[in-house]
C-alpha cells in the first residue's frame, strides 16, 4: 500500500466524516462512536487531535471557524480541502481494489501448533470457539435489528463482512479441533508421540527431530526430509 503523508486510521476516518460536512473534532469522534466506526477501523481516540493537526499540515483539511458553545471553550470547525477529497478517494480506492497480506494472530499460532500437547490445543480452540460464536450471534441479532428498522445495507456492509470472516473462522476452527480431537488430521499421530515422550520421559521435541527414525520408526521417516535449519 501506498506511504501516506498522514498514514494513521483515524486520518482515513477524519477526512471521509468531513466529506460529509464541517465538524469540530469531537464532533467527529462522537459521530464516529455513533456509527460504530471503531468495530470497523482501528481508531485510537486518544491521537485524534494530533492526528487532526497532522491532516491541516499537510493541507487535507482546513479551519473554517471557530465557535462557542456557552460556557464550553471555542471549537475550531475543520472543512475538507479539494486535496483532502482526492486523498481520500485515493485512500478508499487502495482499501477496496489492492488485497494486502495481514498476518493474522490465529496464523501465527497455527505455524507452532506443536508447541502444545493436542489435548491442551483443543482446549484452547473450544475455548476461542465460544468467543466467536457468541459474537456471530450479537452481529447476527445486529443485523436484523438494522434490517428492521430499513437502514440501507450500504451502511452497515463492513459489519457483514466481519460476520462472514467470523463465520469462516468458526467453521475452520470447529473441523480443525474435531480432526485434532479424533487423530485424523495428518501427522497428529507425530504430535501426540512427541509430546508423549516428553512427558513421560523428558525428551525435548527438538532431540526428537534429530533422529526421527529412532524415535518415531520408520513410519515417521518423512522427517528426514525437513529442511536442518527446521530443527
Amino acid at each position: 500500500m501506498a506511504r501516506r503523508k498522514v498514514g494513521n486510521p483515524l486520518a482515513f476516518a477524519i477526512l471521509g466524516s468531513l466529506g460529509e460536512r464541517p465538524m469540530h473534532p469531537y464532533e467527529i469522534s462522537t459521530m464516529l462512536r455513533a456509527r460504530g466506526k471503531d468495530q470497523s477501523i482501528k481508531l485510537n481516540y486518544g491521537s485524534l487531535y494530533s492526528v487532526v493537526a497532522a491532516l491541516e499540515k499537510n493541507g487535507f483539511i482546513e479551519a473554517r471557524e471557530t465557535i462557542r458553545d456557552g460556557n464550553r471553550p471555542e471549537r475550531t470547525v475543520y472543512q475538507i480541502t479539494e486535496a483532502g477529497r482526492q486523498e481520500f478517494g485515493d485512500w478508499l480506492s487502495e482499501l477496496i481494489g489492492t488485497p494486502t497480506r495481514e498476518f493474522h494472530p490465529l496464523e501465527a499460532g497455527l505455524a507452532y501448533l506443536p508447541g502444545l500437547p493436542p489435548d491442551r490445543v483443543v482446549e484452547l480452540l473450544e475455548q476461542r470457539l465460544k468467543a466467536i460464536d457468541a459474537e456471530i450471534e450479537q452481529l447476527t441479532a445486529t443485523h436484523e435489528h438494522m434490517a428492521s428498522t430499513e437502514l440501507p445495507r450500504i451502511f452497515w456492509v463492513e459489519s457483514e463482512f466481519r460476520l462472514a470472516l467470523l463465520e469462516a473462522e468458526s467453521a475452520y476452527i470447529h473441523q480443525l479441533a474435531e480432526q485434532i480431537r479424533t487423530d485424523t488430521l495428518d501427522g497428529s499421530a507425530f504430535w501426540r508421540k512427541a509430546w508423549k515422550l516428553y512427558e513421560e520421559e523428558g525428551i525435548a521435541p527438538a532431540d526428537q527431530l534429530k533422529d526421527p527414525v529412532k524415535y518415531f520408526g520408520t513410519d515417521f521417516a518423512w522427517m528426514r526430509a525437513i529442511p536442518p535449519e527446521a530443527t
